[in-house]
């Protein structure tokens, strides 16, 4: 069946009244990666769909340094949950095709456009999604890294796995069992880290914890208390029922200065890639 397109004069509007036809065109393009959309949605809390709107949007307004920090955080995402590499290639190339062919139908339906304008735009969005490309991977591969080298600096006991993400955030994973020991070993590190990197938001990610007894609990309120002493915002993401349920039965509360948040992506999201707008709900 034919697909029938609404018009606009204006290659943005073009994509706002089209969405659906993008969606589907999309999902057609991408014959490896639709099956899979639940899957990633459910392991990485990553909107594929929607965050294909988001990129397109970045491209044709040409936001470049938008564009860049939405790619490092999509990096980060998928390194943290390692989600296969080749699910992200493929369903970027398909974006670059559905993006071109909608550009296509765009100028089908507006005949006056120039064809030197059509060229500008061909090398603009083209650079832009090998901008986002180059970006991802280089932020999947920095963070998968560094992940990597603080487990084992964890395992090892020598290091508090603190992850840079730009000059004033940084990231803590924290994996396995909070212990009494380990929170000490964190609290001589953690505020040394906060200082020499003039840290001004850390986010601390539990998701990966295990379990935590009463003792730990009490101990890592003490080093939230210490970080917010030195003027640092806390963060904590990915808290477990199991944790949240020792917090609740330990009679102890987060201090004023620390802020909860359900995933690390929500917490990229409000701190990384401050003051975008979200997509309409049926985007």
């Amino acid at each position: 069946m034919e697909l029938t397109y609404e018009y606009s004069n204006q290659l943005k509007g073009f994509f706002e009244k089209n969405n659906q036809i993008f969606e589907q065109t999309l999902l057609n393009e991408a014959v490896n990666v639709k099956d899979k959309i639940d899957d990633i949605l459910t392991v990485g809390n990553i909107d594929l769909v929607n965050n294909a709107h988001h990129l397109v949007f970045y491209i044709i307004d040409g936001e470049d340094e938008a564009l860049r920090n939405f790619a490092k955080k999509e990096g980060i995402a998928w390194a943290t949950h390692s989600i296969d590499l080749s699910f992200k290639l493929e369903w970027i190339q398909a974006i670059r095709r559905t993006l071109w062919a909608m550009i296509e139908k765009f100028y089908e339906m507006n005949e006056n456009k120039q064809i030197r304008y059509f060229f500008q735009l061909e090398h603009a969005i083209n650079n832009r999604v090998d901008e986002f490309l180059n970006s991802f991977f280089i932020s999947f591969s920095t963070y998968k890294d560094s992940l990597l080298t603080a487990q084992q600096e964890l395992v090892k006991n020598l290091s508090v796995p603190i992850i840079p993400i730009d000059a004033s955030i940084c990231i803590l994973p924290l994996i396995g069992s909070l212990d009494t020991s380990r929170i000490e070993t964190l609290k001589d590190k953690v505020l040394v880290k906060v200082s020499e990197l003039r840290i001004e938001t850390l986010i601390m990610d539990l998701s990966g914890v295990a379990a935590m007894d009463k003792e730990s609990t009490i101990e890592l309120m003490k080093l939230l208390d210490g970080i917010a002493m030195m003027g640092c915002k806390t963060v904590i993401t990915g808290l477990r029922k199991e944790t949240v349920r020792e917090i609740t039965n330990s009679g102890v509360n987060f201090n004023q200065q620390t802020e909860t948040l359900a995933t690390l992506q929500q917490a990229l999201s409000e701190y990384f890639l401050p003051g975008r707008e979200k997509l309409p709900a049926d985007f």
